[in-house]
């Protein structure tokens, strides 16, 4: 029996080939499968429906698929090794990845400079002139460390109880640096010419790549007391074409609230504001900033998946083929897919947006109770969205927008004086604003919330040309605020997780 065998994707049209015995997740994730509960076979986002080849059903298949699921070939790939040679059909897409184009003063100097925004799902780098400001190069994609877990506490748990901690650094240490690499070949620059690399992301990111220990951000109160500027050489994380380069990690303002958050405040200004204004990061994790120069406040709220599409029955990224956008039209739910194709999943904006147009068309009710008692809506065939969907969402947007309520109030201030609030990150840039006021996911009037881009990367690659000392004297002015520890939170929360009534936003 030979060693190899051969896997091949379809529509892809792509064919490999691995060792015998091989787990599946460990090969496709790289093509653009995804293991939201981290390969535990605890949800379907890694579905793949065998074509040619045999692929054992496991106990956690037979409990998570359908008897019709199973045997029209569908698989849970996480639990899937290659015995035989393959042939799967998976969904092609290409995922939207926020970028930044923005322009900034700044002071030139000689050199090259990188810039990483460094997510829980996803990986945006550019390469800059130091002397001109432009950008060389850009590289984005999926953050390999997700094969082991979607979201944050996932990855913590991989690293605390399966003993992963050491695999998830070197995962990322080693694609961060072949991002740099791919950089420098792509604007043809040599290596010799880049002098530094600054990288922000949120605290659990800032941990694992500078192999700190995540065990304090597993469990209550969730702090870590090593949260500053970390710095390296380049051979100091095995880069040996930027072995002199100097890299720094700017530092996290506290719990799950990380340097992402800094470079956004500093990108947006909050800090120089006479204005009260507000920069919200809505993801697996929202953190929000409240303040002016006087004083700034933040807090994170675990706001859970469901504004990126994980733990939502046909849900997934924002990429071809996901249901992006619904508008109400003569009393029906008009969806746009993107990429042009035949639906075959639900993002974050479109399930803010579905969840907004039911409650405008009296299908859902302000409980979160679908209105004919049934299970599910249907969207466009064959998407639909189900009870537990509508629960998750009402779970994310609560947590938000109790988030707001407390800071304000912590704050002394009502929403009408915030005169401006950042909605930044990818979710915040494409989500419809309106259906995020319907929904009661944002408590501001429409015409206050502006969306922001891509602040993290901006203000790393800000950072790159200031004084990043001053950056870790902000993180220290900007008070970190526990939630759990407001007696009122719960409260607070359970009744942001009631939608508005017809009429009201």
């Amino acid at each position: 029996m030979k060693d190899a065998v051969r896997i091949r994707l379809e529509p892809l049209g792509t064919s490999f080939e691995v060792r015998r015995g091989t787990p599946l997740r460990d090969v496709l994730f790289a093509h653009g499968v995804e293991f939201p509960c981290g390969g535990r076979g605890r949800c379907k986002g890694c579905r793949v429906r065998l074509i040619h080849g045999s692929l054992p059903l496991t106990p956690e298949q037979e409990r998570m698929l359908t008897a019709e699921e199973t045997a029209a070939g569908w698989r849970l790939s996480c639990q899937c090794f290659a015995e035989n040679d393959l042939t799967l059909e998976m969904a092609q897409w290409e995922a939207s990845i926020l970028t930044d184009e923005s322009t900034f003063a700044f002071i030139p100097r000689r050199g090259l400079g990188v810039a990483v925004d460094l997510g829980t799902t996803t990986i945006v780098a550019q390469l800059l002139d130091l002397e001109t400001g432009n950008v060389l190069a850009v590289r984005t994609g999926l953050n390999p460390q997700a094969r082991y877990g979607a979201d944050i506490m996932s990855r913590v748990g991989f690293a605390v109880a399966d003993n992963g901690h050491s695999t998830l650094v070197e995962t990322i240490r080693r694609h961060v640096g072949k991002t740099v690499r791919e950089l420098l070949d792509a604007a043809g620059k040599p290596a010799a010419l880049l002098t530094e690399i600054v990288i922000v992301g949120n605290t659990v990111m800032h941990h694992l790549f500078c192999d700190l220990d995540v065990e304090p951000l597993s469990h209550y109160p969730f702090e870590s007391p090593t949260l500053g500027t970390q710095t390296f050489r380049g051979s100091d994380l095995g880069w040996e074409s930027a072995a002199d380069v100097l890299v720094e990690f700017l530092p996290c303002i506290g719990g799950f609230v990380g340097s992402d958050i800094l470079a956004g405040v500093h990108a947006k200004g909050l800090h120089e504001s006479s204005e009260l204004t507000a920069l919200i990061d809505l993801g697996t994790n929202g953190e929000i900033v409240l303040g002016n120069r006087d004083r700034l406040l933040c807090c994170s709220t675990a706001a859970g998946p469901a504004f990126e599409g994980a733990r939502i029955h046909m849900g997934m990224r924002a990429a071809t083929g996901a249901v992006a956008e619904i508008a109400v039209r003569d009393g029906k739910m008009i969806c746009h897919v993107l990429g042009n194709v035949a639906p075959r999943g639900i993002c974050g904006s479109g399930l803010v947006d579905a969840v907004a147009a039911a409650l405008d068309l009296g299908l859902v009710r302000p409980t979160g109770r679908l209105a004919n008692a049934g299970s599910s809506l249907s969207l466009c065939p064959p998407v639909k969205i189900s009870q537990t969907d509508i629960r998750e969402l009402q779970l994310a947007k609560g947590a938000i927008a109790a988030g707001v309520r407390m800071l304000l109030q912590d704050f002394g201030a009502s929403q009408a004086e915030v005169s401006q609030v950042h909605l930044a990150g990818a979710f915040g840039n494409y989500v419809n604003i309106a259906s995020a006021v319907r929904i009661g996911l944002m408590v501001f009037e429409p015409e206050q919330i502006q969306p922001a881009g891509n602040t993290a990367l901006l203000g790393a690659k800000m950072a790159l040309f200031g004084d990043r000392s001053a950056l870790a004297r902000l993180a220290g002015r900007i008070q970190h605020r526990s939630l759990s520890e407001k007696k009122d939170f719960q409260d607070i929360y359970v009744e942001e997780m009631m939608f508005p009534p017809g009429g009201e936003s």
